[in-house]
């Protein structure tokens, strides 16, 4: 039996994202993916997270990662604002990269050290929309210049549900008219998410990016199993709002998050492709009862319903909340007691399972992962172009 390539694994950050990658790396198949190195900015929380999730070494920085030989891809689980930079130096030091999304945002990178809050979220989105481009498109250019694969960390292109869909889309002989796609739940109540300076972007960046890169990734499919080229975005029109202080005014009793201080809360996006069809993705931080998300694909002699979560494979009913004490339901859950659909395994369905098994192969390999920085630029490019409409108030030619 031939032994299974094996890839180091450099996981840079140690908070949640970073303990989704360790938990999804140990159960990708057919490839040894070895948490080789871990480091944060708080030395301890990288020696912690090492020790609980078997890392061979805890760095204490970027720079002490990077010189470990056994690595070979190196992921990055950090906030917006350190994509390019730690990407670029990653990439020199002849690194594989993944990089969560956005792939880049705009986080007042060409302002002076100091500029207000107020006045980075003012800045005009068409120079916002230029520059977090900008950004990304160095990203990819710095990953093709040092010879390494630059990978764009969009689950909803593995999940199963959507893979299966693409299947289906490829065999039916017909034409994808119209997609629909969303994610949403309660919102984050991370104080950083609620800053323009910190995250880039409100519910449209945050969790609209999802069911975008998946409609970019279907029509670009479609579109090169048909005529050999792919089908591509060429105008957007969207709305964006912090629609939480509508509760606030009618002194509502509400369990979202509240407090959004710059940036949406709700975001929607009309996307036009150049065959004629139409797609419609939303975020969403208005939604209780867990994460959802979904993608509606209508075609011209089918229609394909893909449920990542909530799916019912699992149902059950608790008459309290600690008749299954603190068993995790699924992201965003707010309550174990009543009905809920208990995910018998939210790695895989999400498509993190097979995404990382795909960037640890891609690693070993040294091949383009299915999900690679070229989506990532393209879904940056269109999310602000999303944000140069709603400003503006009309329709953006991309």
């Amino acid at each position: 039996m031939s032994e299974l390539p094996s890839v180091g694994i450099g996981l840079v950050g140690a908070g949640f994202l970073a303990r989704t990658r360790a938990r999804c790396y140990a159960k990708a198949a057919g490839v040894h993916a070895r948490l080789a190195a871990v480091c944060s900015s708080t030395p301890q929380k990288a020696a912690d997270f090492a020790a609980r999730h078997g890392v061979t070494s805890a760095c204490s920085d970027l720079d002490e990662l990077l010189a470990c030989e056994d690595v070979q891809l190196v992921d990055l689980c950090v906030p917006n604002h350190l994509h390019r930079p730690f990407a670029e130096r990653a990439t020199a030091a002849g690194k594989h990269v993944a990089c969560t999304k956005p792939l880049s945002a705009y986080v007042g990178q060409d302002l002076p050290d100091g500029t207000p809050d107020a006045d980075v979220s003012a800045v005009p989105r068409a120079q916002m929309l230029e520059r977090a481009t900008a950004d990304a498109a160095a990203m990819v250019a710095a990953a093709r210049r040092h010879g390494v694969q630059l990978m764009y960390g969009e689950n909803w292109v593995y999940a199963p549900a959507i893979r299966r869909a693409l299947d289906l889309v490829a065999t039916s002989r017909g034409a994808v008219l119209e997609l629909r796609g969303w994610e949403g739940h309660s919102g984050s109540h991370s104080a950083y998410s609620k800053l323009w300076r910190y995250a880039g972007g409100g519910a449209l960046l945050r969790l609209g990016a999802h069911p975008l890169g998946a409609m970019l990734h279907l029509k670009r499919l479609e579109g090169e199993a048909r005529d050999g080229r792919p089908i591509l975005p060429v105008a957007v029109t969207a709305e964006v709002a912090d629609v939480t202080p509508a509760a606030e005014a009618a002194q509502a009793v509400t369990e979202l998050a509240t407090g959004w201080v710059d940036v949406e809360s709700w975001g929607c996006a009309i996307v036009a492709f150049d065959d004629g069809s139409r797609a419609v993705a939303y975020g969403s931080d208005t939604l209780l009862g867990g994460m959802q998300s979904r993608l509606e694909v209508m075609g011209s002699n089918f229609q394909l319903a893909c449920n990542l979560s909530p799916h019912d494979l699992l149902r059950a009913y608790a008459a309290r909340p600690e008749v299954f004490a603190d068993l995790h339901v699924m992201e965003k859950a707010g309550t174990p007691a009543g009905w809920n659909t208990f995910l018998p395994d939210e790695d895989w369905t999400s498509g993190q399972v097979d995404m990382c098994h795909d960037f640890a192969l891609a690693a070993a390999e040294g091949r383009p992962a299915l999900s690679g920085g070229e989506l990532g630029l393209e879904v940056t490019r269109l999310i602000y172009s999303a944000y140069v409409s709603a400003a503006e108030g009309q329709r953006i030619a991309l």
